[in-house]
């Protein structure tokens, strides 16, 4: 097994699409703070343009491999960094993914997950129908999206990572949550 980094200034944000993820991160942002934005929506985009395979409708294994390696590199490269850095999904959400498609996760992306950790409470995002939505990138329905929640909460807690459920509030009141959480926990 691989020795064990925890980088507790890197803080995650999950949960199923649609869910307002995206909108808090930009509002943290907003306000100052760094963040990783979404892998998978910038790899879709990316393969559409390309007229690769690696898409959630094409080939999901390619594209989880792809998510995992961009998740990975987006770690390292902020390794040095002691300032909170939040994420906009981390490398479990892949092994979720994976999990939720029926396709076998790599030891390796196992491993990875158990010895590169981020902060111990993961924040997440609950199913909310009011704000979901769907767009070109993000294909699922709301049944979909609700599983994805449900798979990202049982890996992350396999995980022993800690979720703190982000209440449904309007997205100023959310972030003044999670900001309120670390204060009480870093």
């Amino acid at each position: 097994m691989s020795p064990l980094l925890t980088k507790s200034n890197f803080i995650i944000i999950t949960g199923g699409p649609g869910m307002g993820k995206t909108a808090l991160v930009q509002h943290l942002s907003e306000l100052g703070y760094r963040h990783v934005p979404e892998t998978g929506r910038s790899i879709i985009q990316q393969q559409v343009q390309d007229d690769g395979d690696a898409l959630p409708w094409k080939d999901r294994a390619a594209y989880a491999q792809l998510m995992f390696n961009k998740s990975l590199e987006d770690y390292f490269k902020l390794i040095t960094a002691s300032d909170p850095i939040f994420f906009d999904r981390g490398i479990p959400d892949v092994i979720g993914y994976l999990e939720l498609c029926g396709l076998p996760v790599p030891y390796a992306m196992i491993e990875t997950a158990r010895s590169n950790r981020y902060h111990r409470d993961v924040f997440i995002t609950p199913p909310w129908q009011e704000i979901y939505e769907n767009d070109t990138e993000r294909k699922q329905d709301f049944e979909e999206a609700v599983r994805t929640w449900e798979m990202m909460t049982e890996v992350y807690t396999r995980f022993n990572y800690n979720l703190v459920e982000i209440p449904k509030l309007p997205v100023s009141d959310r972030v003044c949550f999670m900001l309120d959480h670390l204060h009480t926990v870093l």
